[in-house]
């Protein structure tokens, strides 16, 4: 099965593409997370979107956002993969790509990230330090973390 990724800006997205976006963060963020939020933090206007598709559906997904945006550092948000991907090491290589193109888009800096607690040894295993105290963001467990470069 090939994989297509594509990197856009908002504006580049197509609408099935938004939708795709929308659909795959509320069913991981709000309905497996079982956590109510505002998903639609106009952030995304700013940001660049990092789409994994395959057989016309959307496998993966994070976005890129500008320093300034969620920090001072430049950041990667919404990291999320499809149920049905998952264990496929997708989700390693949506993350390594994306701190590739934060580099190409955004320049040579820190990335900061603010982590769920049980991925930090995920983040960690790309460079990624602990850089702060743990928090609660929408009833789940978080911690920043930063990325030098």
């Amino acid at each position: 099965m090939d994989q297509n990724w594509l990197l856009k800006s908002f504006e580049e997205l197509t609408v099935k593409e938004l939708y795709l976006i929308l659909q795959l963060r509320n069913e991981v963020f709000v309905v497996e997370q079982n956590c109510v939020f505002q998903d639609a933090d106009n952030k995304d206007q700013m940001s660049k979107h990092l789409l994994v598709m395959q057989d016309d559906e959307l496998i993966a997904y994070c976005r890129l956002l500008p320093p300034g945006l969620s920090y001072e550092e430049m950041s990667i948000g919404r990291v999320v993969s499809s149920p049905i991907i998952r264990r496929t090491g997708i989700g390693r290589l949506l993350f390594e790509k994306a701190i590739e193109h934060c580099y190409a888009v955004y320049g040579k800096g820190d990335i900061r990230i603010g982590a769920q607690v049980y991925l930090i040894a995920f983040y960690s295993s790309f460079g990624f330090k602990i850089a702060g105290e743990i928090y609660l963001e929408d009833g789940i467990e978080h911690v920043e973390m930063v990325k030098g470069n």
